[in-house]
């Protein structure tokens, strides 16, 4: 699972770092403190972690490739869903949409059709935005430039970079919210989003950007999770500031994803309910409301209905709704 992009670089208006200069700033209570000659060198941190991976990496199926188009899909799908749950819709839509022109022709009614089961729906909206784009500026080849992958829709800068490293094997950091939950523990401390983003970059080893990548997601996903970390074993545990001691430091870290709000009952719910619906067929407005599970509530359902025809999901069509 990704979390949310990490966002712009803002400036650091903390005292500027090298990536290993570890040990935690000020009294930051309950923190492991260290010595100088305990910081831990970038070469101590990389080694663990490509030993560990070795044994220990998820096989995924983009994976086994270096289209950028099927890695650019596996990088949005996987944003705030769970792996397992991509990993079949990734099989399906690559097979139905194999490359941006393809995707393009559709109608977004289709693409949100296939969509049905991840959740976000509006994140299959800027995939197939994205696929317009590249097919009419860029030929429809996914584009190897960072800016111009930033100035695809919705594309952030964790999906440009992750696009780069691997699909094109760029030696670049990626910084999602396991990526900069690592950092922040190892570190001992907060990180803006710049020190994040310039530690990351710091570590990448030369002509081994795709697997110390795989290896720090796989390592935020597997050992140095959110709630229940494995210090004990960790194959980091000499070089961790924190190691599982006193308050979290990637708590409000940049990159690291905030709790989202429950779903039961959410709008985000509901929104879901009725996309679900319209794939199957178009249903009477009057019938909008129960279901999205709010059968006494039309003006919330009006409500909400409104933001996805604004944002191009649905089409009101009468007295009608549809997918686009």
């Amino acid at each position: 699972m990704r979390g949310a992009e990490l966002g712009d670089v803002g400036a650091d208006t903390g005292r500027s770092s090298g990536p290993f200069d570890l040990a935690p700033v000020g009294g930051n209570a309950g923190y492991v403190t260290s010595t100088a000659s305990e910081k831990p060198s970038s070469s101590q941190i990389v080694e663990g972690l490509l030993r560990w991976v070795a044994d220990s990496g998820r096989s995924l199926p983009w994976r086994q490739t270096r289209d950028p188009w099927a890695i650019l899909v596996s990088e949005v799908m996987s944003q705030q869903t769970q792996i397992d749950r991509v990993v079949p819709k990734w099989h399906e839509f690559m097979a139905r949409f194999a490359n941006p022109q393809a995707l393009a022709d559709a109608a977004l009614g289709d693409v949100l059709t296939l969509w049905v089961g991840l959740g976000y729906n509006r994140r299959a909206a800027m995939l197939h935005a994205c696929a317009v784009v590249i097919a009419e500026e860029h030929g429809g080849r996914v584009p190897e430039d960072l800016d111009a992958l930033l100035s695809l829709p919705g594309i952030g800068p964790y999906t440009a970079r992750a696009v780069l490293a691997f699909a094109f094997e760029h030696d670049v950091a990626v910084v999602d919210t396991n990526v900069g939950r690592i950092l922040a523990r190892v570190s001992g401390r907060s990180l803006s989003a710049r020190s994040a983003q310039e530690t990351a970059d710091a570590l990448v080893p030369d002509g081994r950007g795709w697997e110390w990548n795989q290896a720090l997601l796989d390592f935020g996903a597997g050992v140095c999770t959110k709630r229940s970390p494995s210090c004990g074993p960790c194959p980091l545990r000499e070089h961790c500031q924190w190691r599982g001691i006193g308050d979290d430091p990637a708590a409000g870290s940049a990159g690291v994803s905030t709790p989202q709000s429950t779903f039961s009952g959410s709008d985000r719910e509901g929104r879901g309910r009725l996309v679900r619906c319209l794939a199957a067929t178009s249903i009477a407005i009057d019938s909008v409301a129960g279901v999205m599970g709010w059968p006494h509530d039309s003006e919330r359902a009006e409500r909400v209905l409104e933001k996805l025809i604004s944002e191009g999901l649905v089409v009101r069509e009468g007295n009608n709704v549809r997918l686009p």
